[in-house]
């Protein structure tokens, strides 16, 4: 085997694993994804060094990341206001790195993964949803033989993962003719979603199911405009959800969803919105969600507006955009996801159609839950780009190391 092989091997079991891994340690991926990353671009640098700079560099031509670095040199300039600094530069030395292995990874895993990773992948899918299920059923016995923090919670990242991962293997392995292995890694990774106590992580797995069924159905066109409404809506609402949630949301509806305290979600957004609402044009700055109830633009809200604001981020992505980089933010993230649709609109089905329900899946995750600047969040969508990127590549081209930019 060549040194190539090797490390291309290497890096196949990483990507493989990392599901697995996030159930065992649930902020793993970032490591992970981060060795995976490094050990395709070895492989790819032994293999062709001078082919390396073009699937490097030739992503980066495209509109789609002409406005991806636009936002991210935004969230730059937003240093320069921000009134607590240190922790603006901490979380983007937590999401930078991450960023930039999830596109080492997208760029030069596919591909050049191994004809085992797939099936590898899907036995991790299926052994992490099996996990949760029975670790939670025996009353989080696995956390306590780890010696680890004994909360349902601890397994919400680890079934977020798997929604965003499971889709895009079983594409995989369904291009490849192992439809049984495909269907294995969907059922168990549903199953450890499902018995997770992650409203959020059940929302995505609904929302992903259900746009891949509207997509293989409806026409091209009418699919592709229902999710760009839909991400649209997204970003343009995020101000004002919990105005409005807080007029439409009947209180029975408060009382089934009591577990995911939708009560505590709805004042966090009113709360968000109302600071977007004093400050709209610029942010508070990059990073400061996690003390935003000390940002000047909090001090001038009233009393009771300003308690939920200790929160450490508002549980909705969109809104986090608005609150911290303002409206430039919130435009240049709506353009990026807006061009990213029209690269999906250029795939053939069955991917089309995977790729909007990822679309779809971590839209509505990032609508209710965690922080943007996560680092397991930016692993976990890396890796399945990735697993995106390896179906649409012809086996013979994987098998041959004949292709193109990535």
């Amino acid at each position: 085997m060549s040194a190539a092989a090797r490390l291309y091997a290497a890096g196949g079991v990483l990507l493989a694993v990392m599901p697995l891994a996030m159930v065992l340690a649930n902020r793993s991926s970032p490591a992970v994804v981060g060795l995976a990353a490094l050990a395709f671009l070895a492989g790819r640098w032994v293999e062709d060094r001078v082919a390396l700079r073009a699937h490097l560099l030739a992503p980066l031509a495209t509109p789609l990341a002409g406005a991806a670095l636009a936002f991210l040199a935004w969230a730059l300039a937003a240093l320069a206001w921000s009134p607590f600094p240190t922790v603006s530069l901490r979380v983007l030395a937590e999401f930078l790195p991450t960023l930039l292995a999830a596109y080492l990874l997208a760029c030069t895993a596919p591909g050049r993964i191994p004809a085992f990773a797939p099936r590898l992948a899907a036995a991790a899918l299926a052994l992490g949803g099996v996990l949760i299920a029975v670790d939670l059923a025996a009353d989080l016995a696995l956390e306590r033989a780890l010696g680890r923090r004994v909360a349902a919670f601890v397994h919400n990242r680890p079934a977020l993962t798997l929604d965003l991962v499971a889709g895009p293997v079983a594409l995989v392995l369904w291009r490849r003719g192992a439809r049984l292995w495909a269907a294995a890694a969907l059922a168990f990774a549903a199953l450890g979603v499902l018995r997770s106590i992650s409203g959020a992580a059940q929302l995505g797995l609904l929302a992903g199911a259900a746009m891949f069924v509207a997509a293989r159905l409806l026409p091209r066109r009418i699919g592709l405009e229902f999710a760009g409404l839909g991400l649209g809506l997204a970003v343009a609402l995020a101000p004002v959800e919990g105005d409005l949630l807080a007029r439409m949301m009947p209180e029975a509806a408060h009382e089934r969803l009591v577990q995911s305290s939708s009560r505590a979600r709805v004042a966090i957004a009113r709360s968000f919105g109302a600071a977007v609402a004093t400050d709209p044009w610029r942010g508070a700055g990059t990073g400061t969600s996690a003390r935003f109830a000390e940002t000047p633009v909090a001090e001038s809200l009233p009393a009771e507006m300003r308690v939920l604001l200790g929160v450490g981020h508002p549980h909705n992505s969109f809104l986090q955009v608005w609150a911290e980089l303002g409206l430039p933010g919130a435009v240049l993230a709506a353009l990026t996801l807006m061009l990213m649709l029209a690269r999906v609109a250029r795939l053939d089905q069955p991917d089309r159609a995977v790729a909007l329900g990822l679309v779809a899946c971590a839209a509505a995750i990032a609508f209710v839950e965690h922080n943007g600047w996560a680092a397991w969040w930016t692993a976990g969508l890396g890796a399945a780009i990735s697993w995106l990127r390896e179906a649409a590549r012809p086996r013979a081209e994987t098998a041959s190391g004949k292709d193109g930019p990535a």
